[in-house]
């Protein structure tokens, strides 16, 4: 069966209502910036929803209307462009205040777009502070939705809703044979220059003008024996930047990821890591794909050793949550170190596919905790049960104990890192999850179960 795209959902509104702390809760994640100040989201952030049988990408924008003085202006061009691209639309409104200037004109102007809307009545935190939800009816839209996103209330109802408005998934062509290689960054870079390099010829448009790559195109090819499909992107610019078709190529870059295995990004030499950068690393981050970093233009870097490791240090500080991502200085234009690429993208898709048994990962799990114990929570110890590994690409693993809430960031980071040491997978991006185990049911012949 073809793979199916993903319809994008977009969360409107004005500043200030809960927009970003709706996307973390929906996502379980804290990506967007949380603060109680007007307009502190200023750009768009993605990340991936799955619910039922439902997979969509969630898009947190800056309000239609509200937020700084100096920055209203882009950030509802940046909002205008999510709902230019969304599929479906969740208004999100302030349920403690009630209706307020500025409402009607976004309902009014989502509302000409004729894509599903749904009225997301958020800050709605106990029974007294319903009194206000007769008043969102006057805007005339038949799904209105009273939330918590910040405790998390009336979010399954939401979703339940938001499933039956989205359209039907539409199917992608069959993809070619091969590892999938999203090649991603910055314009100007040498992404296209990179694909040239190694197919040989001028088969994508090369020009220092940034912007030249419209859109991700997808280049099946061979290297000694192994079959790749290489997809290259539009550059990422700043959000400042991103003007009329360039919103659709930021989208595209990042279903380009989507439908990717293995990411490589390009670097500039003598740049370094950037704030847009390290935005291209989040999306990376959060698809879940191996990636190898490349530090492109390094024909321009003198060449005494000391000052050449003070540069890619320099190139690369700020990596360090993803330390499993390796780097390699490379030119394309004199080829150097380019020969390592795909040995190296072929042992990421490798490992990022290893599924390892039950029982392995129990024995692994007592060793790893006997060496380090976790630390007691609420006077009570933290006990793990079992380890599963449910999903690969990336390589998943679900933990069952007692206190999932008791697990302190710092140990499941010392998990990871001991997982990926004792499995060998050193380039694979690993995901932790910690599940709390349920009480179980004795069955007893003389009756019904009991617990």
């Amino acid at each position: 069966m073809a793979p199916a795209e993903q319809p994008l959902v977009a969360i409107i509104g004005r500043a200030n209502v809960g927009k970003s702390t709706l996307f973390n809760r929906l996502t379980r994640s804290s990506q967007a910036l949380v603060a109680n100040i007007p307009g502190v989201t200023r750009d768009r952030h993605y990340a991936s929803l799955t619910w039922d049988d439902h997979s969509v990408l969630l898009a947190d924008t800056g309000g239609l209307v509200g937020g700084e003085e100096d920055l209203s202006g882009l950030v509802r061009q940046q909002a205008e462009a999510a709902v230019d691209e969304a599929d479906a639309i969740l208004l999100v409104v302030d349920g403690r205040q009630g209706p307020q200037t500025g409402d009607a004109e976004v309902v009014d102007y989502l509302r000409r777009t004729a894509k599903p809307i749904l009225l997301v009545v958020n800050k709605v935190d106990h029974p007294g502070l319903e009194a206000h939800l007769p008043e969102f009816y006057r805007f005339g839209l038949p799904q209105l939705h009273p939330v918590s996103a910040t405790h998390g209330l009336g979010l399954n109802a939401l979703l339940e809703a938001l499933g039956q408005v989205l359209p039907l998934p539409r199917e992608l062509p069959t993809p070619a044979p091969g590892i999938r290689v999203a090649i991603v960054g910055r314009p100007n870079v040498g992404k296209s220059s990179l694909i040239n390099f190694f197919l040989g010829e001028e088969r994508l448009l090369v020009s220092p003008q940034p912007g030249t790559t419209r859109d991700a195109i997808d280049t099946p090819f061979s290297w000694e024996g192994e079959d790749y499909v290489l997809v290259d992107t539009a550059g990422l610019r700043r959000p400042s930047h991103v003007q009329g078709l360039e919103r659709q190529m930021v989208l595209k870059t990042i279903k380009a990821l989507a439908r990717a295995e293995v990411a490589v990004l390009m670097l500039d030499a003598a740049e370094g890591l950037t704030g847009q950068d390290l935005r291209i690393i989040g999306l990376i981050e959060d698809q879940g794909k191996g990636c190898l970093v490349l530090v492109n233009k390094w024909d321009l870097v003198r060449h005494e050793p000391k000052e050449a490791k003070t540069l890619l240090d320099k190139a690369t500080s700020g990596l360090e949550f993803m330390a499993y991502a390796p780097v390699l200085p490379v030119s394309v234009i004199t080829g150097f170190n380019l020969r390592r690429v795909f040995p190296l993208i072929k042992a990421m898709h490798t490992q990022s596919g290893t599924r390892v048994g039950t029982g392995e990962l129990n024995r692994l799990l007592k060793e790893i905790t006997d060496r380090t114990p976790p630390p007691r929570y609420r006077d009570r110890p933290v006990k793990f049960f079992y380890l599963t590994q449910p999903e690969i690409h990336p390589p998943t693993f679900v933990a069952f104990v007692n206190q999932p809430d008791g697990v302190p960031d710092h140990y499941r980071r010392y998990m990871v890192k001991q997982l990926r040491k004792k499995l060998g997978l050193s380039y694979a991006p690993l995901r932790l999850i910690l599940k709390g185990r349920q009480r179980r049911i004795l069955k007893h012949k003389s009756g019904p179960a009991k617990q």
